[in-house]
């Protein structure tokens, strides 16, 4: 079988850890996609890598930091992929139209863009034939969520929402543990950033999506995974505003989004759970930690709290000026004993290569869609309730009211 070639779309923060003409402030200084990739085609899992943006003369010193901070890093790792557009090319939004057509049936891409470029990009590589990998959310609404599930089935194709926090090795074993405690009950989760991650997001926070699409859709989602036989029904959102308006954001970008969501038990209406999903992006400057993270989930039988922002492991150093707590369970960036890179079991590098697994698996004829499907994995199908949470959650903040979630007799979901 050859090897999976694959498209990066997308050359910002996630991709290469180069934003703004140098290296990222954040936690992701060397990206996650690129050096991922890079590791899986030195492994032998990957063939032929390339990538897209929307303006080529950022490559040259895209190409110069990965060799500096990547390649030199780690025992000359190969950060070698072909690009799109041009190095000479100042801006071109339909590049990603001319790589997907350099690739053949049965390639696939990943999708790390704005929000609102997520359908359009996915449905484009969906009809060519191609895997498709989205960072979250998958898509902004639910009709071209259930237009894309139709799409890939239609082309006979693997979508897969890079949902990492499913791998996060504390989140797979408590949506495990959740099963055996009886009827869900309540659930809160609250996920933040920093106010300079703003600074990034910038062109776009309040403008193309919210803190709820970024941080939110973590929690709805693997509440959603621990609950499959459980489905939201309204949706009440409220958020709080004046922080990163100061910051220069648009008027109207919410700096925290609460969402109240209504479920029901699906063979059973006369139970009932509640779940709080709050999420922000102007956490104080010196929080410690790049995330904050954490979870409540209450059932019939049980509970389980789980807290994965400080995971015991603190450093102090001068030059952040204050103690810091890193997650290395997420990517673990030090070299192994020989100088390669080491991090293959960070939940942020193992996303990328159940995806690959999958696609493989699939191409070679040992697994369905059906049965990739049935494997809980992160896909169109399992992960159509958390965009029914978060568009309605965006509506109930527009309108000022709850949103119910239908689900028709055909399997079709609606927003009322």
């Amino acid at each position: 079988m050859t090897l999976l070639n694959i498209l990066m779309v997308g050359t910002g923060e996630y991709t290469t850890g180069f934003v703004g003409g140098g290296m990222s402030g954040s936690d992701k200084k060397l990206g996650v996609v690129g050096l991922t990739l890079f590791d899986l085609r030195r492994r032998g899992k990957v063939g032929k890598l390339s990538m897209v943006g929307t303006s080529g003369k950022k490559y040259p010193a895209i190409r110069e930091h990965l060799e500096k901070n990547i390649s030199s890093v780690y025992n000359n790792l190969d950060v070698s992929f072909d690009s799109f557009p041009s190095d000479t090319t100042t801006r071109a939004t339909d590049s990603y139209k001319i790589a997907i057509d350099a690739l053949s049936p049965g390639d696939a891409i990943t999708i790390f863009t704005p929000d609102t470029t997520h359908y359009p990009i996915a449905r484009y590589a969906v009809e060519r034939g191609i895997h498709v990998l989205i960072t979250k959310p998958a898509v902004k609404l639910l009709s071209e969520h259930q237009a894309l599930l139709r799409e890939a089935r239609k082309h006979n194709v693997f979508v897969f929402v890079e949902h990492h926090k499913r791998f996060d090795p504390a989140y797979a074993d408590a949506r495990n543990r959740a099963k055996t405690l009886g009827n869900f009950n309540y659930f809160y989760s609250y996920m933040s950033q920093p106010k300079f991650q703003l600074e990034t997001f910038k062109a776009w926070a309040g403008k193309e999506s919210d803190i709820s699409y970024y941080l939110n859709s973590h929690h709805v989602e693997i509440c959603e995974s621990m609950v499959p036989d459980y489905k939201p029904v309204k949706v009440t959102a409220s958020g709080s505003r004046g922080t990163a308006e100061d910051l220069g954001c648009v008027s109207g970008t919410e700096d925290t989004i609460s969402l109240l969501v209504e479920w029901v038990k699906r063979d059973e209406p006369g139970r009932r759970a509640t779940g709080v999903y709050t999420a922000s992006w102007t956490a104080p400057q010196k929080a410690g930690v790049h995330s904050n993270q954490y979870f409540h989930y209450l059932a019939s039988n049980g509970e389980i709290r789980v807290d994965q922002a400080k995971r015991g492991y603190d450093v102090a150093d001068d030059s952040q000026g204050q103690l810091m707590w890193y997650n290395p369970f997420y990517m673990k960036y030090a070299p192994d004993e020989e100088g390669n890179f080491n991090g293959q079991t960070g939940y942020g590098y193992v996303s990328f290569e159940k995806f690959v697994d999958a696609v493989t698996a699939f191409k070679e004829g040992r697994v369905t869609l059906d049965e990739l499907d049935r494997r809980g994995l992160p896909t169109l199908k399992n992960t159509i309730a958390t965009t029914a949470i978060l568009e309605a959650g965006r509506r109930s903040l527009n309108e000022g009211r709850g949103v119910e979630i239908l689900v028709g007799e055909d399997g079709v979901w609606l927003l009322k």
